[in-house]
């Protein structure tokens, strides 16, 4: 019960954040939506479990995933952060406003990953799941990672929307969350 209602205490400030995509299913902020409900579950279940056998092969892969997630949302803030050239062309209501860039950033963590803050939550989902696996944990888990890759398609329709056939290109040079990988 104590679980539920820190749930629900922290899913409100989550609500608020998300309030303007929450009922747009074709964008990609609906979706970002329900992977953050799901790693904030995660955070919720495992908190007791941070540093219980800090040396274990779980724990280890764990913070290896929490460090690597901090600096890729560090990365792909601070590029987005100064790249970032609002125009009045991209008012889009669902976009917060270091989403819209009016130009395709294609430096640092973004020659390598397109959506290098989604793979921050991807790697955040996995490192928190990793503090102490239960199967109902690994759908969570699972549901999050889903969420965040159907997240990534809705953002890519749109910068292709936006960007055009640049952003196209820009695909074909790039992976989706882990460099060289996937």
């Amino acid at each position: 019960m104590e679980k539920l209602i820190v749930f629900g205490i922290l899913s409100l400030p989550v609500i608020l954040i998300s309030w303007r995509t929450l009922f747009s299913i074709k964008t990609h902020g609906f979706y970002r939506f329900f992977s953050w409900e799901c790693i904030l579950w995660l955070l919720v279940s495992n908190y007791s479990f941070w540093f219980e056998n800090p040396f274990g092969l779980k724990q280890i892969f764990s913070w290896i995933f929490l460090f690597y997630s901090i600096y890729l949302v560090l990365a792909g803030t601070l590029l987005l952060k100064k790249a970032v050239k609002t125009d009045l062309a991209r008012n889009e209501k669902s976009l917060y406003k270091f989403e819209r860039t009016t130009e395709l950033i294609e430096t640092g963590i973004f020659k390598y990953i397109r959506h290098p803050l989604y793979s921050s939550l991807l790697f955040l989902t996995w490192g928190i799941f990793l503090k102490n696996t239960t199967a109902f944990l690994l759908v969570i888990c699972l549901f999050s990672s889903v969420f965040l890759v159907i997240t990534a398609l809705f953002d890519e329709k749109e910068c292709v929307t936006y960007f055009g056939e640049k952003y196209c290109h820009y695909i074909k040079r790039t992976k989706r969350f882990i460099p060289f990988v996937f």
